[in-house]
């Protein structure tokens, strides 16, 4: 195993947080637990991230200078039961590498799924979550070979109205290592200060007014994607044909959150993305970062 690969396995357990985005903390934002049943309520995101020119490599073959834009939209509904909060949506995620034409890498990768859960009160200090996001992860064409269902399953321990504890699990059978464990705390230091090491957006929050809130914080991705049937014969690669891609992030850098109404707020953030990974574990082909580049973000989102 070289070091490469050791570096991988350590990466696949830092990124155990990946799924479990745990967004039921008890602040003013989050679930009111006794609103109306009939309220219609939900949440949604529209997001856009371009990165510079960066490389990866593996052994002696280097591809450089390629480019990369990352886009979001998700749309949940989340409608309260007797039984508990639902989450029904859809989410995209796509993203574009500017790919040389001659690189064994693919120039498209993106994500179609549903969005299925409930969030449950189970005590006045324990919030869980279960949800699935069945769907298609693939590259340029999307088929049912490329259906997957990611799940996870967690829960918040209200401590008190400032510390709260996050425990969960997530699970994918396409993932290398398909049942992850992870935690998390998110901790109000002080009236406008807030830790939230929470994967896999974990930042300290400054909040100096009601409508602005200025973070600095890290944003780890990591997906796993299909790829196309003749993907592998068209870059002389057999043994890619139809294969299983991890493809993994990490970005770092400084933003603000401008809440421009109760039901938007816009986001814009800058930093850099100093690890990247095109992972096809399961034919030992592995390109990781020669080359970092500077990224920008730029997003709506909020709830209603």
């Amino acid at each position: 195993m070289n070091r490469y690969r050791c570096r991988s396995c350590v990466g696949a357990t830092i990124l155990a947080f990946l799924a479990v985005t745990m967004s039921i903390l008890a602040d003013e934002t989050q679930v009111d637990w006794f609103a109306p049943l009939s309220k219609l309520t939900g949440e949604y995101v529209a997001e856009e991230t371009y990165v510079g020119e960066a490389a990866v490599i593996r052994s002696a073959r280097k591809i450089d200078n390629f480019d990369e834009h990352d886009t979001i939209l998700r749309f949940i509904l989340t409608p309260r039961t007797k039984f508990g909060v639902l989450r029904l949506g859809l989410e995209w995620e796509h993203f574009s590498f500017g790919m040389p034409a001659n690189a064994p890498l693919p120039n498209t990768l993106q994500e179609l799924a549903a969005v299925i859960g409930i969030d449950v009160q189970i005590s006045d200090s324990i919030l869980a979550r279960f949800e699935a996001t069945p769907g298609f992860y693939g590259a340029n064409h999307l088929d049912s070979d490329q259906i997957n269902v990611p799940f996870i399953a967690g829960g918040t321990y209200i401590y008190n109205p400032n510390l709260q504890f996050i425990l969960g699990v997530s699970i994918d059978v396409e993932r290398e290592y398909p049942v992850i464990p992870a935690a998390g705390i998110r901790w109000k230091i002080a009236r406008d200060w807030v830790l939230n090491a929470v994967l896999p957006e974990p930042r300290l929050e400054y909040t100096p007014t009601k409508a602005v809130t200025l973070y600095a914080g890290a944003n780890i991705k990591q997906t796993n994607f299909r790829m196309d049937d003749d993907f592998g014969v068209n870059h002389s690669i057999h043994r890619l044909d139809h294969s299983v891609l991890s493809y993994s992030e990490l970005r770092g850098g400084i933003g603000v959150d401008w809440k421009l109404a109760s039901f938007v707020t816009a986001s814009v953030e800058a930093g850099y993305q100093p690890y990247r990974a095109f992972d096809f574990y399961r034919a030992d082909i592995r390109f990781h970062e020669d080359g970092s580049a500077p990224y920008g973000m730029i997003s709506l989102h909020g709830a209603f």
